[in-house]
Order: C-alpha cells, then sequence, then structure tokens
C-alpha cells in the first residue's frame, strides 16, 4: 500500500509539472522578446528625438544670433534706407560684419541682404544687382511668399565667385523686422555640416537613420545606410517623428541582424536554464513525494485506529476518501461548537448589558468584559456613556398586528436601525430589548463631543423616529438619559432616561425626552408651562389667534417666575417641537421651517439671543411666518371637506386592489403622510384598518348571503387571491373564511 501511494503521488505530479515548465518557458521567451523589441524601440526614439532637437537647436540659435546683430546694429536700418550713390561707406561697414557672421558658426554657408529700393544685394563679397545675383530665383520666390516663415527644403546654392554649388536650407525674414517691406534678411545654412552632426550621433554599426522632407524626397541618409528602401541587406524602421521647424520627417531603426543578437544569446542562455530547472524539479519532486507519503500514510493509520477504536467497520475507500470523511465530521462538530459557542456569547454579552443599565456589581475585570463583549471602543478612548430608551408606543396594538415572528424581525431591525443612525454620527453604539416595547442604546461619547452630547442624541432620535414611521409604520418615544463619566455610573443615565419616558402623558406620544430635564431638580415651576404649551400649539392648528397672547402671557409668567435660562430655553424648544411635530404633515414648506437647513434657524435664536426682550421678539417673527404659510395651506385644502371627499372615495372604490395612501395623495393632490394624518385625526385609525374594515363586512355579507368560491370574494373586495384575503380574515374574525361560513351557515338548524 505504501508504494501503491508513493507512486500515485508521483505520477500526479508529473503531467501537471512538465506542461507548466513548458509554456512557462515558452511564454518567458516570448516576453523576453517583447520586452527586448519594447525597449529597443524606446531607445532608439530617445536617440533620434535627441539629434532632432539637436538639429533645431542649432538652427535656432543661427537665426537667433543673426537677428540679434540686425537688431543691435543701426548700420543695417541706414543701410536700407538710403540709394546706391550714398552707401559705399555702409558697404565697407557691413560687409566684414556679413563675413563675421559666417564664420563665427560652421553651419552658416552665407548671410546676404536684399535692399527693395534699388533691387541690389549687399554679400560679404560687396553688392551685386539682383539680375546678376546666382541666388535670385531664391530672393524672387520669397517676396512673392511674404507670409513665410520657415526654413526652405533643401535647395543648391551658387554663390558669387563660386563655381561648385552647396546644398544649404535657407530661410528669409522681411526688414526692417519683423515685417517690413525695405528688404530681406536671407541665412543659408550648408547641410554638410548638420549631416556630420547626424553621423556622429548616430552608429552606423548598429543603426541607420533616414531625412525627408515633407514630400517624401530623401534629404540624408547617415553612414549611407544599406538595407533601407529595399536593399538586400534589409533593416526596420522603429521610430519616426517630424520636426515642425525644418519640415523633416527622420526615420531611424536598427540594422538587420543587430536588433535581435543580443537577445538569441539571452534566449539560449533562457533555455538552458530552464531545462537545468526542469531536471533539478523532477529530482526534487521524487524527493518531497518520498518524504511526504510517510506523513500521510501515518494520518491513515490513525483514522483506521479511530476506526477500530469506536468499533466501525474498516473503509474500503482509498485513502483520500478516508481523509475527506475525516474532515467533514470534524468541520460539522467545529460548527456545532462555534454555533455553540456564538449563542453563549450573546447571552453574556445581553447580561453584562443588563448587569451595567442595572447597577450591578461588575467587579475589577469590568475593563476585560467590556473589551470582549461590548461593541463599544476601550473604556480609555470613551470620555462619557448616555442611555437612549426608546418605547414602542400602543405596544398592544403592535402585539395584536403582527405575529410573534414578524415582531422579532421588526424589533432586530429597529435595533440595526439605532446602530447605524448612531454610526452615521460617529457614535459607537450598544443596542439590546429589555423588555417587550422597550430597547436600551448605551451610546459612547468619544472625547473631544462634550458640546454635542445633546444635539447628537436628539438627531438620532429624529431620524430614527421618522424612519420607523415612515417605514415600519410604528410609533416610538424616546427617553434620553444624562451622560455619565464611567461605565460604572451607567446606571443613573438608564434611571434618567427611564424618568423621562414617564412623561408621555403629559407631552404626548411619539416625542423625545430628555432626562436632564425631567429628572434633575424640582419640575415644580416648570411643569405647569407645559400646560400653556399645549394649549399655544393647539390654537396654532386651529388657525385661532389666540395663540399670540398665549406666547405673550407666556412670557410674561418668565419674568414674573424669574425661571432659569436653560428652564426658558427648554420650555421654548419642547414648545416648537411640539409644533413641528403638529404641522409636520401639511406642506413640505412648514417641515422645512421646523427641521432641515431652515430648522435650524429657530435653534440659533434660543442658543443667540442676550435677553429675553429679544428672545421674545424673533420667535414671535418666526411663529409669524409659519402661521401665515400654515393660514395658506389650511385655506387651500379644508380639513372637513378633504376629510369627507377622502372617505366617499374609498367607500366606493374599496374593492380596488391599487387602493393605498400612495394612490390617495395622487387623487387628492396632497402628501400621503397628511392624507395619513387626516384619517387618523377624524377616525381615530388607520387608513389600512379603515379599509380592511370596509372590505371584512363585503367580505362577511358575501359569504353569507352567496355561494361564491372564496377566491372569488377575495377578488371583488380587492385582494389579489385567497390567501391573503383568509390570512386577513383570520386575524379579524378569528376564523378562516370557509370555516366562518359553515358556522354561520350551521348554526340556524342548531
Amino acid at each position: 500500500m505504501q508504494q501503491s501511494w508513493f507512486r500515485r503521488l508521483l505520477l500526479s505530479y508529473f503531467p501537471i509539472f512538465l506542461i507548466t515548465i513548458t509554456i512557462i518557458v515558452f511564454l518567458s521567451f516570448l516576453m523576453v522578446n517583447e520586452i527586448s523589441r519594447k525597449e529597443t524601440a524606446k531607445a532608439d526614439a530617445v536617440s533620434t528625438r535627441f539629434i532632432m532637437e539637436n538639429l533645431e537647436r542649432s538652427v535656432n540659435d543661427i537665426e537667433m544670433s543673426v537677428l540679434k546683430e540686425m537688431e543691435t546694429n543701426a548700420s543695417y536700418s541706414t543701410y536700407l534706407n538710403r540709394s546706391s550713390e550714398d552707401d559705399q561707406s555702409l558697404i565697407y561697414t557691413l560687409a566684414p560684419r556679413l563675413r563675421a557672421l559666417n564664420e563665427n558658426s560652421e553651419l552658416v554657408q552665407s548671410v546676404y541682404l536684399y535692399r527693395e529700393a534699388d533691387k541690389t544685394v549687399l554679400t560679404e563679397r560687396g553688392r551685386s544687382d539682383l539680375s546678376l545675383f546666382p541666388d535670385r530665383a531664391f530672393i524672387q520666390e520669397a517676396l512673392q511668399k511674404p507670409a513665410y516663415r520657415g526654413w526652405s527644403k533643401v535647395r543648391s546654392l551658387q554663390e558669387v565667385g563660386s563655381t561648385t554649388p552647396t546644398r544649404v536650407i535657407s530661410m528669409y525674414k522681411h526688414l526692417p523686422l519683423p515685417f517690413g517691406s525695405q528688404g530681406l534678411l536671407v541665412i543659408n545654412v550648408s547641410m554638410y555640416p548638420l549631416e556630420q552632426v547626424v553621423n556622429a550621433m548616430t552608429n552606423a554599426s548598429i543603426s541607420f537613420m533616414i531625412i525627408n522632407d515633407d514630400s517624401g524626397n530623401l534629404i540624408y541618409e547617415a553612414h549611407k545606410a544599406e538595407g533601407v528602401r529595399g536593399s538586400s541587406s534589409g533593416g526596420k524602421v522603429l521610430t519616426t517623428l517630424h520636426s515642425d521647424r525644418l519640415g523633416w520627417a527622420f526615420e531611424s531603426g536598427i540594422r538587420t541582424g543587430q536588433l535581435y543578437a543580443w537577445v538569441s544569446v539571452i534566449s539560449y542562455v533562457w533555455i538552458a536554464i530552464g531545462i537545468l530547472t526542469v531536471l533539478l524539479a523532477i529530482v526534487y519532486i521524487v524527493y518531497i513525494t518520498r518524504k511526504n507519503y510517510r506523513p500521510i500514510q501515518l494520518v491513515m493509520n490513525r483514522l483506521q485506529t479511530i476506526q477500530l477504536r469506536n468499533d466501525a467497520p474498516p473503509s474500503k475507500k482509498d485513502e483520500l476518501a478516508m481523509i475527506d470523511n475525516a474532515l467533514t465530521s470534524l468541520i460539522s462538530r467545529s460548527m456545532d461548537y462555534e454555533k455553540q459557542y456564538h449563542e453563549n456569547l450573546v447571552l453574556q454579552r445581553s447580561q453584562l448589558f443588563v448587569d451595567l443599565i442595572g447597577g450591578q456589581q461588575l467587579g475589577a475585570d469590568i475593563d476585560e468584559k467590556m473589551r470582549k463583549l461590548s461593541p463599544l471602543p476601550p473604556v480609555s478612548e470613551t470620555d462619557r456613556y448616555a442611555v437612549m430608551l426608546a418605547e414602542i408606543d400602543e405596544y398592544a396594538g403592535f402585539q395584536r398586528v403582527y405575529s410573534v415572528k414578524d415582531q422579532n424581525v421588526l424589533k432586530f431591525a429597529l435595533m440595526n436601525v439605532f446602530q447605524e443612525l448612531a454610526a452615521g454620527e460617529n457614535l459607537h453604539s450598544w443596542a439590546e430589548w429589555i423588555g417587550g416595547d422597550r430597547v436600551a442604546v448605551l451610546i459612547a461619547l468619544p472625547e473631544g463631543e462634550a458640546g454635542k452630547t445633546t444635539e447628537d442624541l436628539r438627531a438620532i432620535a429624529d431620524q430614527c423616529r421618522d424612519w420607523v414611521e415612515d417605514k415600519l409604520r410604528i410609533s416610538l418615544s424616546f427617553g434620553i438619559g444624562l451622560a455619565v463619566g464611567r461605565i460604572a455610573d451607567v446606571e443613573h443615565s438608564f434611571r434618567a432616561a427611564t424618568e423621562a419616558l414617564r412623561h408621555k402623558l403629559s407631552l404626548g406620544q411619539g416625542t423625545i425626552l430628555f432626562g436632564e430635564e425631567m429628572s434633575s431638580g424640582d419640575l415644580s415651576p416648570v411643569l405647569p408651562y407645559l400646560g400653556t404649551i399645549a394649549e399655544l400649539v393647539k390654537d396654532f392648528r386651529l388657525n385661532n389667534e389666540a395663540w399670540r397672547d398665549g406666547l405673550q402671557d407666556m412670557f410674561e409668567r418668565f419674568r414674573k417666575d424669574k425661571l432659569k435660562d436653560d428652564g426658558i430655553r427648554s420650555l421654548l424648544q419642547t414648545m416648537l417641537r411640539m409644533l413641528g411635530h403638529e404641522l409636520d404633515a401639511f406642506s413640505d414648506e412648514l417641515r422645512s421651517r421646523f427641521s432641515g437647513d431652515k430648522g435650524e434657524g429657530w435653534q440659533r435664536i434660543l442658543d443667540e439671543a442676550r435677553s429675553l426682550e429679544e428672545l421674545e421678539t424673533r420667535i414671535g417673527e418666526f411663529l409669524s411666518e409659519a402661521y401665515r404659510s400654515y393660514v395658506v395651506v389650511s385655506k387651500t385644502n379644508t380639513y372637513r371637506a378633504m376629510i369627507g371627499e377622502m372617505k366617499s372615495y374609498i367607500e366606493e372604490h374599496f374593492s380596488d386592489p391599487d387602493l393605498s395612501l400612495k394612490h390617495l395623495s395622487d387623487r387628492f393632490q396632497i402628501s400621503g403622510k397628511y392624507a395619513s394624518y387626516l384619517f387618523k385625526m377624524e377616525f381615530d385609525m388607520k387608513f389600512v384598518d379603515f379599509l380592511v374594515h370596509l372590505r371584512m363586512e363585503r367580505a362577511e355579507k358575501l359569504l353569507l348571503e352567496t355561494k361564491l368560491p372564496i377566491q372569488d370574494i377575495a377578488l371583488q373586495i380587492g385582494y389579489a387571491n385567497s390567501i391573503t384575503f383568509g390570512r386577513v380574515f383570520k386575524r379579524t374574525y378569528g376564523v378562516a373564511p370557509g370555516d366562518y361560513r359553515k358556522l354561520k351557515l350551521r348554526s340556524p338548524s342548531e
């Protein structure tokens, strides 16, 4: 068995090994060739660009030096302005200057001046008439192209006193500079020194270079390059650059036999290394296979021993199947253990949370427990802690509407919402349900955030309340406890939050209550104002101008009772939040006045006012503006007419399966939230409950008075199928539709 296992291991490695090595060697060879080609082309491009820029710089330096001579020497301008009778002295002065320009640069072939006044040409040899000047054809062509600014194509220049033409490139400038009409300055640059520069910068044994003009005509071949343009020795053009300054195209490349000569050497070396690697790898595979099959055999022996110890019959499967079965069993046991460990960890975490808020003695290892079980940062990184309680309003109705499974899902969702919103405010939180209707959230306030505690927690509570009410149709009340400096004192924050929630009857459901305001000190001076605030908000909502007198009276009582600043700001803040909650559903404009960016306005008024008179004036102006907007909205959408039309419309169309709050909002041009608010205020029930009530009454009548199938009845009252109808009917009457029909029809005979 040992030799069989060894051979199987050995033979399983070899095919893939040989294929892999072959592919790697082949790909490596291709990669080396490709990299070599790219690097060669890159080097050739750099070299060609350097040669081109060097030539451009050379002719540019010549042009600049000659033009500088023209600009700085006034004799040239004087010469152009005189006639031929009185310029002999200037000729003796300028001729040597032109000769000096030729001698200062080995690239300059000649420089001469053409004077338009008498059509004469001044060179270093003297003056001559244009008609007798050897280069008159170029001058005449230049006069016909006054706008041309570059260098000419390569041409033959026959100079005065010379019998051999010279290959040059020329440029001309109208004098006086830059666009004068008195004459021309002509600069001729010899091609021979330029060609020598190209030769000096090109390696004849490796590379070649060809220079063409814009028409594709050959200007120069470095070292008489062979093998290009169809020659037998061959050569590949790797780089083509164009010089806008000279009007030349530079083509360069590597001679045949040189481009990949060194690559071939590297390839042979690589192949030799590859063969040597394969041989060494074969030896290594044999060695490592011999070494590794013994531990595997040892594992097999242990597995067989375990089978015998457990009185299990020895497996007849191969070794790998036995190992697979053993690993599967081990993984299954590990998963069961991990699940049990996770459940224990959840229980321990919940117990720790309850102990913290309950003020239990946690011992000296509290820091270690917090680090191990809680999601909060270490105690050393946290400045203060605060507890926020959320309570489900009308919990009995919540239990009645949702099944136990749905309740658990919604509670889990609520807990995640709290934690996500806290994370959005850069706060760490720990949420646990501590009762059927209450969830507690322990929030860690990091260092440096002392001034933002109340507003941060209020923002989280506001967002959570709005989101839950809009998405889940659940109303929440919040109580926020005071911030404490130690984790062991969290109990005090929890008690303050609990105390805050005990004011729901006086302030109403769906509000945010602060333990710092409600649970500390004597509340007797503050509590009488809550009734005044409630009346003021009620008058405001009912379009009763008496709210102004109520506001004035409240400030008079502020002066009389001499309340503290914090108490006054807290009461006004409560009034504005209650008013914003009441008007939230009427229009987006009203909502924006009490929340969002505009909603920060009244908060700034409370923070910035420095006297009671200033505070009264600014709060009065803010409420007056909001009241004007509210009156406009109220007049546009009359409350009684609106709710009457909505009720009639629902009673006529309750069998429509598409009937919903969105449908009503589109039909009556109001927001869905406002429609829900009107329904709640008028009938003391939700829109959904009213719709279900109408459908169930109709369903009961059809069940008792007709023999229609359950599916047909469901379709007639607005349900898509009998399953949904049956679930709603059973929740309403306690029995399924079919059983209800049987019971009601059988009861008279009984």
